[in-house]
């Protein structure tokens, strides 16, 4: 055996991978390879997680590195090389036009909007995407989460983070009494955003701004309340996560940990 051929190659892989919402699909990959000028009929967007590359875009063109956001819009032309020979290691997701038209929809956008930034160096969109991306190929069932997610990484993109609208806790009112009424409900961002008659966008902010917490954060936590208050009562621990909304009692359990630090069994035995 040669000495070259002693030396390690680089690793080669890309993996799609189907997610929870049909229109989207989920792409993890670790190349060293320089792929020539192609195109997507999606949008794609998806954060380098490990070295770095080259690309000529429609939009100019980019160095991207690790930690930073990069984006491409449906039939954009581009390329991407890598810096050096190292792999680099990124994940990206790839959205139907249509279904973006429906996120974009939330954020008061037209369909035909488009993604402005072909590297965005903002660590805090960067987060927002991984969250995304977990959410989207999880197996636990969270709509409200995933949608929030899908509106708040895309705002963040197309520079919306900052809407100059003034909020007001009053324009909230109506989708936290909702919630605060019966939490164990499941209920879409449109549904919510609507009742308050604001954008989807608008919504999230306004309502994490007002509560502390993202709608879908906020309806677990009055979940554990109502928990709290039936296992104190005495009801079986099963029918307490039916009732309240969670999926099985090691749902209930998750949360109570995670939020309380102690368990249901804990709370039922005291």
């Amino acid at each position: 055996m040669t000495r070259q051929q002693e030396t390690a190659s680089p690793i080669e892989q890309i993996l799609p991978c189907r997610t929870r919402h049909p229109g989207i699909m989920a792409v993890e990959a670790r190349s060293a390879k320089a792929f020539g000028r192609h195109t997507h009929d999606e949008f794609g967007f998806g954060v380098v997680l490990g070295g770095a590359q080259d690309s000529a875009s429609g939009r100019g063109p980019v160095r991207a590195v690790r930690g930073q956001v990069i984006t491409v819009n449906p039939g954009e032309v581009h390329d991407g090389v890598p810096i050096g020979d190292a792999s680099r290691h990124w994940r990206m997701l790839y959205i139907r036009p249509e279904a973006m038209a429906a996120v974009f929809s939330g954020l008061d956008l037209p369909a035909g909007s488009e993604l402005v930034h072909p590297v965005l160096d903002r660590p805090a969109t960067a987060r927002a995407f991984i969250d995304l991306h977990a959410a989207l190929t999880s197996n636990v069932a969270n709509d409200l989460a995933l949608e929030s997610l899908l509106v708040e990484t895309v705002g963040d993109l197309m520079d919306l983070r900052n809407p100059r609208a003034e909020v007001r806790a009053e324009a909230i009112a109506p989708a936290r009494q909702t919630i605060d009424a019966d939490p164990s409900t499941e209920m879409s961002l449109k549904m919510l955003a609507d009742m308050c008659q604001l954008s989807q966008f608008h919504f999230l902010r306004t309502f994490r701004t007002t509560t502390g917490l993202p709608p879908h954060a906020y309806r677990v936590q009055r979940r554990l309340h109502q928990a709290r208050q039936m296992i104190s009562s005495g009801h079986p621990l099963a029918d307490v996560a039916a009732a309240c909304g969670f999926s099985d009692q090691a749902h209930l359990h998750r949360h109570f940990v995670r939020s309380l630090g102690y368990t249901p069994g804990a709370l039922a035995r005291s």
